[in-house]
């Protein structure tokens, strides 16, 4: 089974517009670290919790295409689900939504590693995180 997407809302603000009133492209990444964050957070755990841990999740690519644009005012949703987790690399998917038409989907794939960016399982670190990602993986957040 295909785990379902984790759902989060937000207003888009007067300062994430250019002159058009449409939604700057580069705040599209940050939605989606919005995304990631609050559904990591509905797991009952947070990325502060990760850090004090000394772990890391950087960035290796991204992806955003464009299918429609966000306006000043709008409440869009921010769909974001697991797709992939090896236990050292973590792969999300998201979409952005406005009363349920699809504006902008994208990907992105992380990897867990020490303060010093060397990959690590996480596993040895933080067991209760990584058995929750793997079961929300499996099932679905």
């Amino acid at each position: 089974m295909k785990n379902t997407f984790f759902s989060t809302t937000l207003r888009v603000r007067y300062s994430e517009t250019d002159q058009m009133g449409v939604v700057y492209h580069g705040n599209y990444l940050n939605w989606f670290e919005v995304g990631r964050t609050e559904m990591l957070r509905a797991l009952g755990q947070d990325y502060r919790t990760a850090e004090e841990k000394g772990l890391k999740l950087p960035v290796l690519n991204v992806r955003c295409s464009f299918l429609r644009p966000a306006l000043y005012d709008d409440m869009v949703e921010i769909r974001t689900r697991i797709e992939k987790y090896t236990g050292v690399k973590l792969s999300f998917q998201y979409e952005i939504c406005r009363d349920g038409e699809l504006l902008v989907t994208g990907d992105s794939s992380h990897c867990w590693t020490n303060a010093n960016f060397k990959p690590i399982h996480l596993k040895k670190i933080w067991q209760e995180l990584h058995e929750l990602i793997q079961q929300k993986t499996l099932e679905g957040v």
